[in-house]
């Protein structure tokens, strides 16, 4: 059986998802086979495993970082966000069904067997799990029958380190006043505390340490400074999803819709100088960019009225008649076409007029697909036509099937016309071929000459990995954390 070391966060968004990429990374470097788990994640962004299963953006980011295939075991419960008071719930990779929150609570002592199944498996194939936490574990109205963080700590006998975020301030209260809601059997567990997202020079927290370990008892394992990394993202607490007023050369624009999924499709354009992402969720922030973007969404007909009710439809609308190339992914090429329907309430029901700029009808069933997908870009028109015969790989994440009449995009549909172009393919802009090649003809168009070198979205990440390994492993007192690991509860 594998070792186990846990971490657990004051509040969601201190940084838990990438401190557990950087210690599998860590581990894997040290000459261990380890490998993260999250048992229950609520999340939008996913990823389909190679054997079509769908689990947590943020694992697969955890396994590629320790260098392993992503698997439905390191992620067994995703929360997809349906509404403001239900999911989609994903067991095992497969859709489960839709649940309110409060449906789900009163179930969740019915997934343990299948949580423990599959930490089991992980662990008799891996030296060391790295256990991600969920929130924070001192939410008192929930943690009755907790599978997440302290009740899923016990379950499975793992030390835990506690994360704060000194960036967001009271990292004191955030630390300490965790440890104290804890009952006495929780607090054994904790073995550390991680400050993490520190600017400036760390010894001026010397005395922050010295309060924090007297206060507690517990040794302070790291202050790990605010990283300069661009790693992919869990949820919508993420930092992209800022709008950012400063533009690029090239201004990439895209739209945060409310069920906004698999925004991480963007992540590729981050490595270009002189280019930006900007989301934004109304129409004063939109101007006048180089290429507007309609991401994916777990809700498409909802987010079609927010684009109808907000103005944005009519302002995109405006722009792509004026040649502003346009890009919809999934839920926004569904968007993109004339008409929603969802017959099966599969994502709420009802049905609703798309906006109408590609041709062609969306109708949702109750299966889902979840498939990597490969293949060839057919002959393109408009601004990206030196796309045309490149090779693209993804995958694909969706309920609803489109049929249109317009000329098809790719080798396994979507569709094309003029300046307007809509896939169902996840990850299409990864390949350095392709990204290249879109920013390239983007600066083309405004005469600017072009002669960057593109990293492939798995080259640019191992490049990221290394930096998060190197800043983490300075930061924090190894001997401690492998202490810590060998010696367990």
């Amino acid at each position: 059986m594998a070792k186990t070391i846990m971490l657990q966060g004051s509040m969601s968004n201190v940084g838990k998802s990438v401190l557990t990429a950087a210690l599998c990374r860590i581990f894997m470097r040290d000459g261990y086979r380890a490998a993260p788990f999250k048992s229950q994640n609520m999340a939008l962004n996913s990823y389909v495993t190679r054997e079509g299963l769908e689990i947590g953006r943020a694992q697969t980011m955890q396994a590629q970082a320790a260098g392993l295939e992503p698997s439905v075991l390191m992620n067994p419960i995703l929360l997809k966000p349906t509404s403001d008071e239900g999911s989609q719930v994903i067991l095992n990779g497969k859709v489960y069904g839709n649940m309110s929150a409060r449906e789900f609570f009163s179930k969740k002592r019915e997934f343990i067997p299948a949580i423990l199944e599959a930490f089991e498996k992980l662990s008799n194939s891996n030296d060391i799990i790295v256990i991600e936490g969920a929130g924070s574990p001192a939410e008192l109205n929930l943690k009755s029958d907790d599978i997440v963080n302290m009740g899923l700590a016990k379950l499975v006998n793992s030390p835990v380190m506690l994360v704060g975020d000194i960036d967001r301030g009271g990292i004191f209260a955030q630390l300490l006043g965790t440890f104290s809601l804890l009952e006495n059997d929780e607090r054994s567990l904790i073995k550390g505390f991680v400050v993490n997202k520190f600017r400036g020079n760390r010894d001026v927290f010397s005395d922050g340490i010295k309060i924090l370990e007297e206060r507690s008892g517990i040794p302070v394992a790291g202050v790990v400074p605010y990283l300069n990394v661009k790693m992919e993202d869990e949820d919508s607490l993420s930092e992209r999803l800022e709008n950012r007023a400063a533009k690029g050369i090239i201004d990439i624009c895209a739209v945060r819709l409310p069920r906004i999924s698999n925004y991480t499709d963007l992540d590729v354009f981050e490595q270009y100088d002189g280019v930006s992402v900007r989301y934004i969720s109304n129409i004063h922030e939109l101007g006048e960019p180089d290429l507007i973007v309609i991401p994916g969404t777990k809700n498409t007909i909802s987010d079609m009225i927010f684009l109808r009710e907000s103005g944005l439809e009519a302002a995109i609308k405006k722009l792509s008649a004026s040649g502003t190339p346009v890009f919809g992914i999934c839920g926004g090429y569904q968007i993109l076409c004339e008409e929603i329907f969802d017959p099966n309430n599969s994502e709420g029901g009802g049905n609703i007029r798309g906006m109408g700029l590609l041709k062609g009808r969306t109708v949702f069933s109750g299966e889902k697909k979840t498939t990597l997908t490969e293949g060839e870009i057919l002959k393109t028109n408009g601004i990206f036509s030196e796309l045309s015969g490149k090779k693209f790989s993804g995958y694909e994440i969706h309920m609803g099937v489109t049929n249109t009449s317009e000329k098809p995009f790719l080798s396994v549909g979507g569709a094309q016309k003029n300046n307007v172009y809509g896939c169902y393919i996840h990850g299409f802009f990864d390949s350095a071929e392709i990204s290249e090649t879109i920013i390239k003809s983007l600066f083309e168009k405004r005469n600017i000459p072009f002669d960057q070198r593109a990293l492939s979205h798995a080259e640019f990440r191992e490049s990221q990995f290394d930096i998060l390994e190197k800043s983490v492993r300075e930061s924090l007192n190894m001997k401690l954390v492998y202490k810590i690991l060998n010696d367990g509860i």
